[in-house]
């Protein structure tokens, strides 16, 4: 089994009422894939609600190996979902590790 972790911080400068709309957009899309791409196993997005961290999302979910986790990122579905966080995405931290 492979766990896939990602985090996101978001920029400074996009309003706060901004970033929660673009969060909850990007949760929804996300925690919609496993209805359409059958190689996710589990998966589940957090929005951070510590102000003080600097992280604001984390995604988390699960796959059988490190090939479902490339065929996942790289579906149609998926892009578009990431998509969303395009204009106000300022990092990205990713790791994957097998079980």
């Amino acid at each position: 089994m492979v766990k896939h972790i990602v985090l996101f911080k978001l920029k400074d400068e996009v309003p706060a009422e901004e970033k929660l709309a673009v969060m909850k957009a990007f949760k929804t899309a996300i925690e919609a894939l496993p209805a359409k791409i059958d190689v996710i196993r589990k998966i589940e997005v957090g929005l951070n609600i510590n102000p003080a961290e600097a992280w604001h999302i984390a995604l988390y979910s699960e796959f059988d190996t490190l090939d479902d986790v490339k065929y996942y990122a790289t579906h149609p579905d998926h892009v578009a979902a990431g998509k969303l966080l395009a204009a106000v995405k300022e990092n990205r931290a990713c790791v994957d590790y097998e079980m």
